[in-house]
């Protein structure tokens, strides 16, 4: 059908142009025998010369329009020589042929055709010599009226016969072309579901018959040789991406296509975590931003990060997310009772017995992780789920998540022995308790923050009574052994937000901070003046000995606003302690500053 519409605007385009072409060729023949009788002086017989052309087959209708230019040079035209439509005056107007076709597909189709008369000079004829105009006016027109009904037919008759040969084609040559190319539709077919099984993760081989065509065959082949390349790709990303983050495709399982891409994302989430880690500047830092991550990325709403110390065998938590956490007390007291710290493995829920005795809940799951952050101390890392699909989850994430924790225990580890280099250089070797360094570096912290809470601080100096006596009985050990125990008494009796300060040999400074109250600030005074009075030092197997302590007070800002002062005024106020016997508690006041300028 569509074939056959082609076809017929083919024949009317053919017709039309053939009538143009005819009509053209008429108006050339009348150009020349106007030319003619004008030369010859027989113009006013034109209109026989126009009524003898018109006789001419398919000629229905022929007339001549005389131009302006031409009518004011000659005078009037025949009256059958003015524009007889608005066709006849533009082709005047514009000089350029016009046509319309009427009724192609009735009997008698007909075209009108308008063409314009111009002032020529080409040797044989010179239009200037006789006209007064310019080379390429326009003199007048020839319009035609013809009849393309052959031109019509002819045309049918070329699509009935071609209609009929297409017809006997199909009807010859459509079962060869059906056998030749059922054989390529159905590899077609083949390929184009096997690649729909491609793009879901499946890599399936396509396979030939021998009586199969060559082309055929090769283009199964190439297929094929693609297939296995893209199988022994992705197992091949598979195995590296288990030696890189310990994680593997299952076979067969997953869309090896959707989990690479899953698993390089991941790749470059875990690098552009690594990078950031590295610019942190505390170890809080780092587990802050692994929170993130953790709570962010793989909506675990609770876990507790515990760093364990083998040596010391110390536990501390040293960050919470979310409000459960099961694990027994037993544990802050005897960490290598932690499965995980212990076994150096995960620990998770099992569904029919309890992996770990320490998790005390029934009702909830627990996944633990444990990281080696450097020789002595490891990371832990508590998991709390509310469902057993929470926990299912988390197995299937497990190794993006030991990822992200891999990649901070270097970081992690680098700020503890930086930490740890640190505290080296602000302790007391012997005591572990700060030393002077650290008071310098502490007070310029903390003194703006007293002033600007408008605070009070009290300040404590203190040491040992007659320990020189020690020394020269017992020796340096126990001496040494003395010290210890005194700094150990001080620091088990005061708060946490205070501070205790070996200042040099047996000499201690306790800060008391935010204090409301002398009073208060001498009854904590008091308090480890009787403690370390009460305690007994062991010297040999069964010798003990009890040693006091004398204490100067002075209270900042009330004493003075300036803090050498507060030191230099604990310090009288000690010296007055001591002169009034030892084993008591003195607070400065102006009476003894006066005392010691005098002396």
């Amino acid at each position: 059908m569509i074939f056959a519409l082609y076809e017929l605007y083919n024949s009317r385009v053919y017709g039309i142009n053939s009538s143009l072409n005819k009509a053209v060729s008429v108006s050339e023949l009348v150009k020349n025998g106007l030319t003619t009788h004008m030369i010859n002086g027989n113009t006013h017989q034109r209109d026989v010369f126009l009524n003898s052309i018109s006789s001419v087959q398919n000629i229905k209708e022929i007339w001549v329009v005389r131009g302006d230019n031409v009518t004011n040079q000659y005078g009037e035209p025949f009256k059958n020589e003015y524009p007889r439509d608005d066709i006849d005056l533009k082709v005047l107007k514009n000089g350029k042929m016009e046509f319309i076709v009427s009724g192609y597909f009735d009997p008698e189709p007909l075209i009108r055709v308008t063409i314009p008369y111009k002032a020529i000079n080409n040797g044989n004829t010179d239009c200037l010599k006789c006209h007064n105009v310019q080379f390429g006016d326009t003199l007048g027109v020839i319009s035609l009226v013809l009849d393309i009904s052959d031109l019509k037919d002819l045309g049918l008759k070329t699509i009935y016969m071609l209609s009929i040969l297409t017809l006997l084609l199909l009807i010859v040559i459509y079962p060869i072309l059906n056998k030749i190319l059922h054989k390529y539709f159905d590899v077609i077919e083949k390929l184009d579901e096997n690649i729909q099984h491609a793009v879901n993760g499946k890599f399936i081989q396509l396979k030939t018959s021998p009586s199969d065509e060559k082309e055929i065959k090769d283009l199964v082949d190439v297929y094929n040789n693609l297939i296995n390349k893209l199988d022994n790709t992705f197992a091949g990303i598979d195995n590296k991406l288990k030696g890189l983050i310990g994680h593997i495709n299952k076979r067969g399982q997953l869309n090896p296509i959707e989990d690479a891409n899953m698993i390089v994302e991941n790749l470059s989430n875990i690098f552009q975590f690594k990078k950031a880690i590295e610019l942190d500047e505390t170890k809080n830092d780092i587990y802050i931003r692994l929170s993130q991550v953790l709570r962010n990325k793989f909506d675990l709403k609770h876990f507790t990060i515990i760093e364990v110390n083998h040596t010391l065998e110390t536990m501390e938590i040293v960050y919470k997310h979310g409000e459960l956490y099961f694990c027994s007390k037993e544990l802050e007291d005897n960490p290598e009772l932690c499965r995980a710290s212990r076994t150096k493995s995960d620990v998770t829920s099992l569904e029919y017995h309890n992996s770990c005795p320490y998790f005390l809940s029934q009702s909830k799951y627990h996944y633990c992780i444990e990281t080696k952050l450097s020789k002595d101390v490891s990371l832990v890392i508590n998991f709390v789920l509310d469902s057993k699909e929470e926990l299912d989850k988390i197995h299937q994430n497990i190794s993006f998540i030991k990822s992200y924790i891999t990649e901070s225990a270097p970081n992690i580890e680098v700020k503890l022995l930086l930490q740890a280099l640190q505290e080296s250089a602000f302790k007391d070797s012997l005591t572990g308790l700060y030393n002077r360094k650290f008071l310098d570096e502490h007070l310029k912290k903390l003194l703006p923050q007293i002033d600007r809470e408008d605070k009070k601080m009290a300040i404590l100096m203190l040491d040992m009574d007659h320990f020189k006596a020690v020394n020269d009985e017992y020796g340096h050990d126990i001496g040494d052994f003395a010290l210890k125990e005194l700094a150990r008494v001080l620091t088990e009796n005061i708060r946490e937000s205070d501070v205790v300060i070996r200042f040099g040999g047996e000499e201690f400074i306790v800060i008391l901070v935010g204090i409301t109250s002398d009073e208060e600030a001498l009854k904590v005074a008091e308090k480890l003046r009787l403690k370390v009075g009460e305690n007994e030092i062991k010297v040999y197997e069964n010798t003990t000995i009890k040693k006091t302590i004398s204490i100067g007070m002075a209270i900042y800002p009330d004493n003075s606003n300036s803090i050498d002062s507060i030191f230099k005024y604990a310090d009288i106020a000690l010296y007055e302690a001591k002169r009034k016997g030892r084993n008591r508690v003195i607070q400065f006041s102006q009476e003894q500053l006066t005392g010691v300028d005098l002396f």
